[in-house]
């Protein structure tokens, strides 16, 4: 991987992070478009993402305070930031799970052919397109219930062409969650997945073993270069797609990415 994929790549993850259109796909189409070999892979992965996930930090770095002021302050009952930090944590539970149990299958169905991901590319723009419209009422406070669920929708996008931050925000406004609130959930409950899978992934990188080494390559083999141009243009696009995706969602103008969804996954079906 030179530079100059590392680039197009990283902006392509850190754009189709946040909107609804699936990174994982996304990414996999732009590797085999572009040829890139997959050695070193989970590298630049680790590094992508972690760059997403700092991007998410300063766009919702209000929000982010706001939960950690009131954290760790007891009245005798749940305060408003306790309630949502235990939400958080509770939509962790359905990706824990797969990660524990499932992520060997996981793995293996990003080694298949693009015909899954134009595959889950078509189920996201009917998830998306439901939101446009089934319009329930909405509700100012997203429950735990409802956590619950939209973690369970978090947890099956693992699957490659799945949105994340499609499946979450569509299942959350199907649920009638209000709008302004499940946009911001949405975007800081991925934080604490994607930072634990970086840290579980990372101790392959710095001590990987004969296995490891012989199934994904040597991590070295992408140049530092790549790296760090990988790292900045998936932060500078994650800013700008993660500020745009929550006043996007906020107005709930859903159905163009649906359509887009629906035109990739068959033109991907078509390059399968």
């Amino acid at each position: 991987m030179d530079w100059i994929q590392a680039l197009i790549l990283g902006i392509v993850q850190g754009l189709t992070e946040y909107l609804p259109v699936s990174s994982s796909g996304h990414l996999q189409i732009g590797q085999h478009l572009l040829g890139v070999n997959e050695a070193g892979g989970l590298t630049f992965d680790i590094v992508v993402h972690v760059a997403t996930v700092l991007s998410t930090l300063v766009i919702l770095w209000t929000e982010v305070t706001w939960i950690f002021k009131g954290l760790f302050k007891w009245d005798g009952q749940l305060n408003n930031q306790q309630k949502y930090a235990l939400n958080i944590l509770i939509s962790m539970i359905p990706i824990g799970i797969v990660g524990l149990f499932f992520k060997d299958a996981i793995d293996a169905l990003f080694q298949e052919s693009l015909t899954i991901v134009g595959v889950c590319l078509l189920v996201t723009a009917c998830l998306l397109a439901l939101t446009h419209f089934y319009k329930p009422t909405e509700r100012e406070n997203i429950s735990p219930l409802h956590a619950f669920i939209v973690g369970m929708a978090q947890a099956c996008a693992v699957l490659p062409g799945l949105s994340r931050s499609g499946s979450t925000i569509a299942t959350g406004l199907l649920l009638g969650n209000s709008r302004k609130s499940l946009a911001q959930f949405s975007f800081l409950m991925v934080i604490p997945p994607i930072l634990g899978e970086a840290l579980l992934d990372f101790k392959h990188i710095v001590a990987p073993s004969a296995e490891y080494i012989a199934e994904h390559g040597e991590a070295a083999q992408i140049p530092m270069i790549a790296l760090v141009v990988g790292f900045l243009a998936a932060f500078v696009s994650g800013c700008f797609a993660c500020k745009w995706m929550v006043a996007l969602v906020k107005r709930a103008k859903l159905i163009y990415f649906a359509a887009y969804c629906a035109i990739i996954g068959i033109i991907t079906l078509c390059l399968a």
